[in-house]
């Protein structure tokens, strides 16, 4: 999830419609800072966030490939004969979501960065992922 800007100009001769729009704005978004200074008889706001939307939408894609991760965690457990967790941890399951690994390379990123060694089922696991996010954009 990144962080946009915006910038506003609240002019001294017309403030209280400047500074509706920058409310109406403010509502809408999560304010990561504001930086304000005067220059020229108006106010300069500018204005870094995160767009709401998309922060709804990237939990939602993070929760649709938790859940379709441990549909496949727990079959593959049951095939192998071990617990879930052995098939892949909790908190891996969602550290997998968040980042979306659609390739063996970037599971294997993930997985170094938490001191693990390559996920014994890395070609399962971003097929899953793949397949998940193929699901959701075709909605």
């Amino acid at each position: 999830m990144s962080t946009e800007i915006r910038t506003f100009t609240i002019p001294d001769a017309s403030a209280e419609e400047a500074q509706t729009q920058l409310s109406s704005f403010l509502r809408t978004v999560e304010v990561q800072r504001i930086e304000t200074a005067y220059a020229d008889g108006a106010w300069r706001v500018l204005v870094l966030f995160t767009d709401l939307r998309r922060k709804e939408e990237s939990q939602q894609i993070e929760a649709a490939i938790a859940a379709a991760l441990n549909g496949w965690r727990d079959k593959a457990a049951v095939q192998a004969g071990v617990t879930r967790d052995a098939v892949l941890s909790d908190d891996l399951v969602q550290e997998i979501a968040r980042f979306a690994p659609t390739t063996e390379h970037e599971l294997s990123i993930i997985m170094n960065a938490r001191g693990l060694g390559a996920a014994p089922h890395g070609g399962e696991i971003v097929q899953v992922v793949r397949s998940t996010l193929d699901l959701l954009i075709d909605d």
